[in-house]
C-alpha cells in the first residue's frame, strides 16, 4: 500500500487543519489506517486509528476531544481533523497503514516495522 499525506501547514493556535491521506493499492480494506506524529528529538506518537471495514475509530487520549478521524472508502482516503490546535501539536504528521487490527483500538499503529507510512506532512502551530 502506498500512502500520500497532505493538508499540513502553518496555523495559529486555536485554529484547525484537516489532513488527508490517499491510499493506493488493491488491498486497502485489509488495513487499519492511522496517523502518528513526530517532532524533532521526540518519539513517534500515534494519534488515531480507523478500521476501514467497519469505521471503528479511535483517537489517542492526548488529543481526544480535539482530533477526530474518518475515512472515505470510495476514494481510499483517511482524514485527521484537528481542532483547537496548540503549539505543542507542531510536528510532522504521517499516515500509516497496518495489518494489525488488535493495535488499532489501543492506537498503536505506526510503531511496528511491519507497518507502512508515507513521507508525512508538516504541521506548525504558532502561538
Amino acid at each position: 500500500v502506498q500512502l500520500q499525506a497532505s493538508g499540513g501547514g502553518l496555523v495559529q493556535a486555536g485554529g484547525s487543519l484537516r489532513l488527508s491521506c490517499a491510499a493506493s493499492g488493491r488491498t486497502f480494506s485489509s488495513y487499519v489506517m492511522g496517523w502518528f506524529r513526530q517532532a524533532p528529538g521526540r518519539e513517534r506518537e500515534p494519534m488515531s486509528c480507523i478500521d476501514t471495514t467497519d469505521s471503528s475509530a479511535f483517537v489517542a487520549d492526548a488529543v481526544k476531544g480535539r482530533f477526530t478521524t474518518s475515512r472515505d472508502t470510495a476514494t481510499n482516503t483517511v482524514y485527521l481533523q484537528m481542532n483547537s490546535l496548540k503549539p505543542e501539536d507542531t510536528a510532522r504528521y504521517y499516515c500509516t497503514a497496518s495489518l494489525s487490527r488488535s493495535r488499532c483500538a489501543s492506537v498503536r499503529v505506526g510503531l511496528a516495522s511491519t507497518d507502512y507510512w508515507g513521507l508525512g506532512t508538516q504541521v506548525t502551530v504558532s502561538s
